[in-house]
């Protein structure tokens, strides 16, 4: 090896260390770490309400959630504390750690009357899993009911050091991380059945029609500098276009998969997405609009909402006036991996072991949605339990709910748009998905699709259809990620190889009890 690539290679390493050193300097935890799950009155738009949201210590409780952090491969070791006491919401909770494939610790993975019950205030859950050859941009959120709409969210990143983007950028730590958020008045309980966002919060800052001129979040740049930016939607519905006037931004990273580089101006990102981007900030110094325009409540930026500041060093403290000339969106047949791209199976319509369609349709009658007819509701013990208890895949509920999948094979969902409520983004548990037709497309591409967790069906005349093979035993919900939604039935669960999830060995009471102390 030479001098110059073993120069190089160690200012890589060093860029690497002292990025993460620049992370904790910002208040990230993890992997090990005690969140505590409280109520607070917050005000992020200039509106006071109370939320249920997340701290590592019940004096630092924030929104979003503290950044959790760890290293491809690292443990993480999450003790929830749940001390809930606003009656107004759910007291109860439930964490899903999204992204994360849980490869033998389903029951870590967080969705209630799935793999877990609910933890009840006064008591804490130990959630105990491995980002096992699992690198990149991740987040967690309640997964009971639609509670993680009145706050309680936030971003997770697994760091790589032997990224192989790495040279593509200078700086990656919790100051490039973007949230996304929508944001309401009224408590998810008494919000009714699809709420109207208030508010568009760009890491946990906005305004709404008609407030007042609260702050928004600024973004801090150096000029010539390369960021890696992890825009992280944790909306509860809205998708948004997002776009920074006057740059580009180069798409390196989809919900955990590396992709090979892709130039845009613009991301249409829905919710539980992620995307990290290289920015080069190679424009004048000055201050620059970040722009995230939803689908779905006040539209626009009149007065300063769905936005926040792009603000290089030495730019004054000013809004910006920079203006929107986007010519170049993202198409999602547009990323392709960088690593093994081609899909599961054969590289023909019919080239796999299990082929499922899912038709979604809305019940005007019931307020409910249903799944080849039938609604999920939510089991009184959850599935997971039924699994270990010896309940055959045939009588596992609730009945009709629950696709169970053979062990190493090749499975294609297909997920025909335009239901009520469209687009609805579709995610997957346990596994990353191939797309092989994507919404606004006819073609099937089974060479080198995206591969991700979360996926638009797009609208009336697509039909989304995704492939991943059955290699992690666990029941795995499959939901739309708006949490609306969600609530009103629009579900699955996949029971994959429930053999082998039948003789796992979920880690007792005692001994969670035993290692969350060690915690505190």
């Amino acid at each position: 090896m030479g001098l110059p690539v073993l120069n190089f290679r160690l200012m890589l390493l060093l860029a690497f260390i002292l990025s993460q050193f620049a992370t904790l300097a910002l208040g990230a935890i993890g992997p090990v770490a005690t969140v505590h799950i409280m109520n607070q009155n917050i005000s992020p738009d200039g509106f006071s309400r109370s939320a249920v949201l997340a701290g590592a210590t019940p004096s630092t409780l924030s929104f979003p959630g503290p950044v959790i952090v760890g290293n491809k491969g690292s443990t993480f070791l999450l003790d929830v504390v749940d001390a809930l006491t606003d009656a107004t919401m759910l007291r109860t909770t439930s964490i899903h750690w999204h992204g994360f494939f849980q490869p033998g610790s389903a029951w870590a993975d967080g969705p209630a009357g799935v793999t877990q019950c609910p933890i009840a205030p006064g008591h804490s859950f130990l959630y105990n899993f491995q980002a096992k050859n699992q690198a990149g941009t991740f987040w967690y959120h309640s997964h009971h009911l639609s509670q993680y709409c009145d706050g309680l969210r936030g971003a997770m990143v697994v760091y790589d050091p032997a990224d192989p983007h790495r040279s593509l950028y200078d700086i990656d730590n919790e100051s490039t991380i973007i949230t996304l958020a929508d944001w309401y008045h009224v408590p998810a309980p008494s919000a009714g059945l699809v709420p109207t966002p208030d508010a568009t919060l760009i890491n946990g800052k906005g305004r709404y029609a008609g407030g007042p001129t609260a702050a928004l979040a600024v973004i801090s740049v150096a000029r010539n500098s390369r960021y890696r930016f992890r825009l992280v939607s944790i909306s509860c519905d809205p998708h948004f276009v997002f776009s920074i006037d006057g740059h580009t931004m180069t798409i390196i990273e989809v919900d955990g998969i590396n992709v090979q580089p892709l130039n845009v101006d613009s991301i249409e990102i829905f919710a539980g997405q992620r995307y990290s981007f290289v920015l080069n900030t190679n424009r004048p110094v000055a201050n620059y609009w970040v722009r995230a325009n939803p689908n779905v409540g006040t539209t626009g930026f009149v007065g300063g909402i769905n936005s926040a500041i792009l603000r290089y060093v030495g730019a004054p403290n000013a809004d910006p006036v920079s203006t929107q000339t986007n010519t170049n969106p993202m198409l999602e047949t547009n990323l392709h991996p960088l690593t093994n791209p081609a899909a599961p199976g054969l590289p023909t319509a019919t080239g796999v072991d299990v082929d499922i369609n899912l038709d979604i349709l809305f019940d005007f009658a019931s307020l409910k949605f249903n799944v080849n007819g039938v609604t999920f509701n939510e089991p009184s013990v959850p599935v997971l339990l039924q699994i270990l208890t010896g309940t055959p895949p045939a009588s596992l509920l609730p009945a009709g709910s629950i696709y169970a999948l053979p062990p190493n094979k090749n499975i294609q969902i297909s997920m025909p748009g335009g239901s009520t409520g469209s687009p609805h983004p579709i995610h997957l548990h346990g596994h990353a998905f191939s797309v092989v037709r994507s919404a606004g497309s006819s073609t099937y591409n089974y060479a080198n699709p995206v591969q991700r967790d979360v996926v638009s069906l797009g609208g009336a005349g697509d039909n989304v259809t995704i492939r991943f093979r059955t290699d992690n035993a666990g029941p795995w919900i499959m939901h739309c990620h708006i949490d609306w939604h969600l609530v009103l039935g629009l579900t699955v669960v996949f029971a994959e190889d429930t053999p082998t999830v039948a003789t796992s060995d979920p880690p007792s009471e005692e001994s969670s009890k035993a290692s969350a102390l060690t915690l505190r």
